[in-house]
């Protein structure tokens, strides 16, 4: 069935009618509007929408509660079903900057005595008017040229569907507007499959689904109710949290919190949701 499923949506992709010329990018094709066209390497249009799942990193699991996007342009020398490179979307933005609700923020967190007093007060002053809350962000750490994508693998459910480097965004007026877990240089990553997971120690294998298979309007071909997952990534300490004056002071209390360097195999992402893949040539042709 996947065989035949495959050969189908293969043969849609390459038949392009000419009246669609007229058409443009609107209703169902809306999300591929930045989808960047004018690259001629560009031969299909990525767009992974998840909706539901979660991000743990030590001792934090954050759910996805708002919708976190990768969207792009792939191509390769064996056709979209082949190894992908992934292009940057017109916008810039290849993944989404979604920021979601850490469950407890900084609510029943006390500074610690061993800091100076002018960062007590700080904090003290941060909790007292109410800013406990924490938001999380999920950010690609360095150029989107960096992601890699295989909607074949994502459709058998072998190999990584998508592979990132990311870093998580910390947000709260005390922990200023640069503290993050992982970075550019040292990253998260994520190779996030629809297969079954193969994590060292402690964690153990959690399965994906690539979902149910289909086309819209035979032009766009979809993965719906798809499970992306990974947990054999590390994770490692916070940095510029409370800005340049208080890094130093404020970073370990991050790390505390979260539990984190957290090494490979003690942390685990699951994104739940849909991913849609379009013609470039259709799209082309309808703009």
């Amino acid at each position: 069935m996947k065989r035949l499923f495959l050969a189908a949506v293969a043969a849609a992709l390459m038949l392009v009618p000419a009246s669609s010329a007229s058409a443009a990018l609107t209703g169902e094709y809306a999300k591929f509007q930045t989808c960047p066209l004018s690259n001629v390497s560009v031969e299909g249009c990525l767009y992974a929408e998840s909706t539901n799942g979660s991000f743990t990193i030590g001792q934090k699991s954050v759910p996805i509660v708002n919708p976190v996007v990768i969207k792009g342009g792939v191509g390769g020398p064996e056709g979209i079903f082949g190894p992908l490179t992934f292009y940057s979307p017109t916008d810039g933005v290849a993944l989404s900057k979604a920021a979601q609700p850490v469950p407890g923020g900084l609510l029943g967190i006390t500074a610690p005595s061993w800091w100076p007093q002018v960062l007590k007060d700080l904090f003290n002053e941060t909790i007292n008017n109410g800013f406990t809350g924490v938001s999380a962000t999920v950010e690609i750490a360095g150029s989107p040229s960096l992601v890699k994508a295989s909607f074949l693998n994502a459709f058998t459910g072998s190999g990584a569907a998508f592979s990132l480097p990311v870093k998580v965004k910390l947000s709260n007026p005390f922990l200023g507007s640069n503290c993050y877990i992982g970075s550019n240089s040292n990253p998260i990553q994520l190779n996030l499959t629809t297969g079954t997971t193969s994590p060292p120690p402690p964690n153990q294998p959690i399965s994906g689904n690539p979902g149910e298979g289909g086309t819209i309007e035979e032009k766009i071909i979809f993965l719906k109710h798809n499970r992306l997952v990974d947990n054999a990534f590390g994770a490692p300490g916070a940095n510029g949290c409370g800005g340049i004056l208080f890094s130093w002071a404020v970073d370990p209390l991050v790390n505390s919190i979260l539990g984190v360097p957290s090494p490979a195999g003690t942390n685990t992402a699951i994104l739940e949701g849909t991913t849609y893949l379009f013609s470039a040539t259709y799209a082309r042709e309808m703009q």
